[in-house]
């Protein structure tokens, strides 16, 4: 009997394929399969128990689950385009730099490099309502005569969790727009120059087109981030106050360690995964059609 040989390239890949199978594929299919399930970390005997799609029904009937969706694409929203605009304009403004242009750079990755848990103590210390810098500063300057609760009205919570956002992940626009701003050609500008195009027009008609693929990449990428934000939403008003804060994944956290459902838990995570993966499409199809609007295929 001949002996099977396995292939060089295969006794490479086989450690990585292990780890990954252990890492990866073993508690993907195990999560999956519990959704079906009414499995709870209280009960281990549930998870041999089959309910079918209960867990996935009762999910999209639940006034909560779509509360939490509701204000993640309200996060979303506001916090992609906020940091569009913002890492647009810093962008151009290092653009035109001509001294020092490569540590500006170095320095626009800072904020990328901090753990979103550090960033989220960070921003729960300078919005904190006692001893916090924002209301410090603005009682020092005689703006406001009280401590404002930045963490303890809805609202403000909110807007304290959007800041913190912007902060740490504009520079993700910034940087790919400015490697966009990098590769554009020179002759469509110099032309629209020659044609008498104003600077407003030159970067409406000529600049910006050349940009959108940058920009959509950008949305890629933020829009996965957003969606499943968790570290910065826990550690700065842990969903609160009054749940005015609870994201998609922060509602999966609470409902699968704190109430021990984790069945349901990871039911709402893959219908989580599926609206991220819905955002993804959309978003790459947006930066198909920029790419053929410019000539530059698919």
């Amino acid at each position: 009997m001949k002996r099977f040989k396995m292939p060089p390239w295969l006794v490479l890949l086989l450690p990585a394929i292990i780890i990954l199978s252990a890492v990866v594929l073993i508690p993907l299919v195990l999560s999956l399969y519990s959704s079906f399930t009414p499995y709870k970390l209280t009960r281990p005997e549930s998870l041999y128990k089959w309910i079918g799609t209960f867990n996935y029904e009762k999910a999209l009937g639940d006034t909560k689950f779509w509360a939490a969706f509701g204000r993640t694409i309200l996060l979303l929203t506001i916090a992609l385009n906020l940091e569009m605009l913002c890492g647009l304009g810093l962008a151009l403004m290092v653009s035109k730099v001509t001294r020092g242009q490569r540590a500006l750079r170095t320095a626009m990755m800072f904020p990328m490099m901090f753990s979103p848990i550090l960033v989220g103590f960070q921003f729960k210390f300078i919005f904190n309502d006692n001893v916090g810098l924002v209301n410090n500063a603005l009682q020092s300057l005689g703006i406001t005569d009280m401590a404002i609760p930045w963490l303890v009205d809805g609202k403000l919570a909110m807007f304290a969790i959007i800041f913190a956002e912007m902060w740490t992940s504009t520079s993700v626009f910034a940087i790919l727009i400015l490697a966009g701003l990098f590769a554009i050609p020179q002759d469509p500008l110099e032309a629209a120059k020659v044609d008498g195009c104003t600077p407003i027009q030159s970067f409406r008609f000529v600049t910006l087109p050349f940009l959108m693929p940058f920009i959509y990449i950008a949305m890629a990428i933020r829009s996965l981030d957003v969606a499943r934000a968790y570290d910065i939403v826990q550690i700065m008003t842990n969903g609160g106050p009054a749940r005015r804060t609870e994201l998609l994944w922060t509602l999966i956290g609470r409902t699968g360690y704190v109430d021990a459902k984790m069945g349901y838990a990871n039911a709402m995570g893959y219908i989580s995964i599926f609206l991220a993966i819905f955002f993804t499409i959309y978003f790459f199809r947006k930066l198909t059609a920029a790419r053929a609007e410019l000539g530059m295929g698919v």
